[in-house]
């Protein structure tokens, strides 16, 4: 059997197959980017559990997070989230992830993708913070207040810094395996 971090472990195959495949692994997709802003904003006071079993829920309703059809999205779009028993039906997120498309739209335009924009912040770089046990796991970071302190500025909501954080850790820019994880050794290779 495979060690892996305790965080996933009682958490069913869903949580075994995120951990397993995704969670930690580098992402330069702005399609990819998008789709994690959307669900970590979602994820915003209910764990992470309940996000991943509707995720292919929110593939359906944010159009495969097109960002630019996101973008677009009006009243009668709105309407038709907050009436979609699939998602997270609270008017706020739903909002926010329209207008968190705009912004991210301009810092597309302004770095050439979101990618640039986001790897920025650590010259390219994985952060190894070497965990040895899931206590050491941290929330927050000063990058990742950071990060969140960008965003806001540009315009961006349910983004707090604690958010950010867990998408570093999603989008492989953290790598907070154990280190008795067979992950961690996986993806150190690769850096």
């Amino acid at each position: 059997m495979k060690t892996r971090c305790q965080w996933c472990v009682n958490g069913g195959e869903i949580y075994l197959d995120y951990h397993d495949k995704e969670w930690g692994v580098p992402v330069h997709d702005d399609r990819h980017f998008f789709e994690h802003i959307v669900l970590e904003g979602a994820q915003a006071g209910l764990s992470w559990i309940t996000i991943l079993k509707r995720r292919e829920n929110y593939r359906k309703a944010f159009d495969n997070f097109d960002v630019k059809k996101v973008a677009k999205y009006g009243e009668k779009k709105i309407e038709e989230l907050v009436n979609d028993s699939g998602i997270i039906r609270n008017r706020l997120k739903i909002k926010s992830a329209i207008n968190n498309a705009k912004v991210f739209i301009d810092i597309q335009k302004e770095f050439g993708s979101f990618d640039k924009y986001f790897w920025s912040f650590t010259g390219g770089k994985i952060i190894d913070n070497k965990i040895k046990t899931m206590r050491e796991i941290q929330a927050t970071s000063r990058l990742s207040d950071t990060i969140s302190k960008d965003l806001k500025k540009r315009g961006m909501s349910f983004i707090g810094s604690t958010i950010i954080y867990a998408m570093m850790q999603s989008v492989g820019m953290v790598n907070d395996h154990e280190m008795s994880c067979f992950r961690y050794k996986e993806l150190k290779d690769k850096y």
